[in-house]
């Protein structure tokens, strides 16, 4: 079994994953502090509740990232002669099903206690003597919990698509959004204080339905992944123009008559196999391998191409299902 050749970042590349690895330790430790903050603030609100599963499962993401990069860097051989590139497709499934899992434990437990009319009470707090509202150290934990998630959901969602990784651009999203259910949060802490308790668990369902939005949605992207879908964009606007690009660069050649190409993803990298109908036939060996280096530098995510001549290219695909193409 003969594995393709090792996957190394391009030179500026591998600047750009190293940041994003710096940041996403920066976001482990942060959403450790801020899940904390809300565990000691959150009393017997349903919202904060749900506000500190929610940074506790959203941290997957960021730990799932740093364990598969490195993995998928793995050297490939003869058992794994594609190399380890799907444990970044793995590690997106992982925090989809979490992310899923999670949702839906959240929104079953609001809607019960909603249901049930279970009123949340918010106290007092005792701070250095003095005895305060403890809604206010719960606005505060939700401050420090929303505001530098979005910071650093915005600056990963600038690297993400440099780097095509999905599980990046999942997370970043996941943060740069955070502000949303946050604001839901202060809302039932605020609507508790003022005795419209009924807000408390309207807050943690709507957490709760954000959580499931964004767990769906990757995990849709990701089924698709897995079943070798053509490769896509990582900001998800649309397919990569990627196989146009290889057929128009190979139909360029002079001793190419047609082609036609098939490439699928694999975390990083791009995989696939060129099929060419030629003009001409003399040293046709040295003409495909000239080709092959030619496809390889064209991009730096296209990393492994087999081309294989063909006396015609039959068109055979069926046609995609409506709304796809």
């Amino acid at each position: 079994m003969r594995p393709i050749e090792n996957f190394e970042f391009p030179e500026d590349k591998q600047a750009l994953f190293k940041r994003a690895q710096r940041l996403e330790v920066i976001t482990v430790l942060y959403i450790a502090s801020a899940a904390v903050a809300l565990y000691v603030t959150m009393g017997s609100s349903q919202a904060m509740r749900a506000s500190f599963f929610e940074d506790v499962i959203s941290i997957i993401p960021a730990i799932v990232f740093l364990i598969c990069s490195r993995i998928a860097l793995w050297p490939p051989n003869r058992n794994f002669p594609y190399g380890y590139h799907g444990a970044v497709s793995i590690g997106y499934l992982i925090s989809s099903v979490a992310l899923v899992a999670m949702g839906l434990f959240l929104l079953i437990e609001s809607a019960s206690k909603f249901l049930s009319g279970e009123r949340t009470t918010i106290g007092g707090m005792h701070i250095f003597g003095e005895t305060i509202w403890a809604g206010w150290p719960m606005l505060a934990a939700i401050a420090y919990t929303g505001i530098p998630s979005v910071i650093l959901g915005h600056m990963k969602l600038k690297l993400a698509p440099k780097i095509h990784d999905k599980i990046l651009y999942a997370d970043a999203n996941m943060m740069k959004a955070d502000w949303m259910a946050e604001g839901a949060t202060a809302i039932g802490v605020l609507g508790t204080g003022f005795g419209y308790w009924w807000l408390d668990p309207l807050a943690a369902g709507i957490i709760a339905l954000d959580i499931l939005k964004d767990g769906f949605s990757n995990l849709g992207v990701v089924t698709a992944d897995l079943m070798e879908r053509r490769p896509q964009k990582t900001d998800r606007s649309g397919y990569e123009t990627l196989p146009e690009d290889l057929r128009r660069r190979i139909e360029a050649l002079d001793w190419v008559k047609e082609a036609e190409v098939r490439l699928r993803e694999s975390g990083h990298i791009v995989l696939g196999e060129v099929y060419v109908v030629p003009s001409r036939t003399d040293n046709l060996p040295e003409r495909v391998a000239s080709a092959i280096d030619d496809a390889k530098g064209m991009n730096w995510r296209l990393h492994d191409v087999t081309i294989s001549v063909v006396p015609r290219l039959n068109d055979d695909a069926s046609p995609a299902p409506d709304g796809q193409s």
